[in-house]
């Protein structure tokens, strides 16, 4: 992931973009690309793998923008709330069901 994460920052750099990945404008990038990753499922389930591969890669790639915009280690995150989603939904609660904590 550390290469990963240096060649984006690399891509970034480059083209000088840093200037525009504000926490703001990196949080609708991500909802914009999370939208055209949507849209590749709209009407039916006949999808393009390749199609999603690069939209599910655009919002990854935001995704670890914000995370260094952020100052954050994308690690550490995950973990959290990793921690937090088990402790709302304990195995023999959740199981097998998509309730929302709430109604287990």
């Amino acid at each position: 992931m550390e290469d990963i994460k240096k060649r984006i920052r690399k891509f970034r750099s480059d083209r000088e973009w840093e200037q525009f990945h504000t926490p703001q404008n990196l949080a609708k990038a991500i909802s914009i690309e999370s939208g055209e990753l949507l849209e590749n499922f709209l009407w039916n389930n006949n999808f393009d793998k390749d199609a999603v591969s690069e939209e599910l890669a655009d919002v990854v790639i935001y995704c670890l923008y914000m995370a260094d915009s952020l100052g954050v280690k994308i690690e550490d995150i995950i973990n959290n709330k990793i921690d937090k989603n088990e402790n709302k939904y304990p195995v023999e609660k959740a199981k097998g069901t998509s309730k929302k904590y709430t109604e287990l």
